[in-house]
């Protein structure tokens, strides 16, 4: 019997409320999960509780990336989870650094930003997802006996 499970992350910031973002990404098909959902045509839709961590690294939680952190959180945590390919992640380091400089971020800071992300955020797109395959589990066993029977 395996069992998946993730090490629980601390986020620093919940989303009061929905919030919609067009994104310039053209998928094959939509991606929905419980809390983020984006469209063929690039609508990244975020539910209300959405959680996320801010800047990443030795980077600020400053009005001007607050945004770009949220989007390129979301696009990462679905590449992590295998919705979507990771070869979208030039793509989500792209938007990041085209919403800071939005969001009023001086260019060469936002520059700065994405030259981290490309140096370093290859390993945030690596699924965190764990297996863990019981030992004493015997053929045929179920879950529930298994747990009945310790």
């Amino acid at each position: 019997m395996r069992i998946a499970y993730k090490k629980r992350r601390n986020y620093k910031y919940v989303l009061a409320q929905y919030c919609e973002i067009q994104l310039p990404l053209v998928l094959e098909q939509e991606i929905r999960t419980r809390f983020i959902n984006l469209t063929q045509s690039g609508s990244l839709q975020l539910a209300q509780h959405y959680a996320w961590d801010g800047a990443s690294g030795p980077m600020p939680d400053l009005p001007s990336v607050m945004r770009a952190s949220l989007v390129h959180d979301a696009l990462y945590q679905l590449m992590r989870e295998g919705k979507l390919p990771d070869s979208y992640r030039k793509q989500a380091d792209q938007i990041l650094r085209n919403l800071c400089i939005a969001d009023g971020m001086n260019v060469v800071l936002a520059n700065w930003v994405y030259y981290c992300v490309r140096s370093f955020g290859r390993s945030f797109v690596q699924s965190d997802l764990k297996w863990l395959k019981s030992k004493d589990t015997q053929p045929g066993m179920t879950t529930k006996s298994s747990i009945e029977n310790i």
